[in-house]
């Protein structure tokens, strides 16, 4: 089934968090950031930030804590076993902080086919703000495979000679 490109325009619902210290330095950890500018609010202070900065790729993480994150391709009947992870950007309009909160609103930008239809693109901005102004703009790209028709195969050997 073809994704509607009526669905470009729309938005997900609004949801905010906190920028939790223990999760941004569990985060650089994780990822091997050795710079105590992500883990120590000293050393943050001392390079001229307020607490310890987001690193660049930690709005993914923030934007996973949206309660409805499935919801979206649920409600367009999308089978999350067909999806698969098309590429995404960032793009950068502030620098954030622990202590922030954070707003994330999705809008579907583009939907597109591929390989005769074999392939849907749905492309989604998310647009995070604090207190209303700009932060990051975070573009991500899911891949609908078309769903295979069901057939069942049986080998019969004797059907072989």
């Amino acid at each position: 089934m073809p994704v509607d490109s009526g669905i470009i325009g729309s938005r997900t619902a609004p949801h905010s968090v906190e920028v939790e210290r223990g999760r941004l330095r569990f985060f650089a950890q994780a990822t091997g950031q050795q710079d105590p500018l992500y883990t120590d609010p000293d050393a943050a202070g001392a390079a001229g930030h307020r607490d310890l900065p987001v690193p660049p790729t930690f709005y993914f993480c923030l934007e996973m804590d949206n309660p409805n994150r499935g919801r979206f391709l649920a409600d367009l009947g999308i089978d999350l076993r067909t999806i698969l992870h098309g590429g995404q950007t960032f793009e950068y309009h502030a620098q954030a902080y622990a202590g922030d909160t954070l707003t994330f609103e999705t809008e579907v930008t583009d939907v597109y086919s591929k390989k005769g239809g074999a392939l849907e693109f749905i492309v989604r901005a998310t647009h995070v703000t604090r207190d209303g102004e700009p932060v990051a703009t975070l573009t991500s790209t899911t891949v609908v495979r078309a769903e295979l028709a069901s057939t069942t195969v049986v080998h019969d050997p004797k059907a072989a000679t």
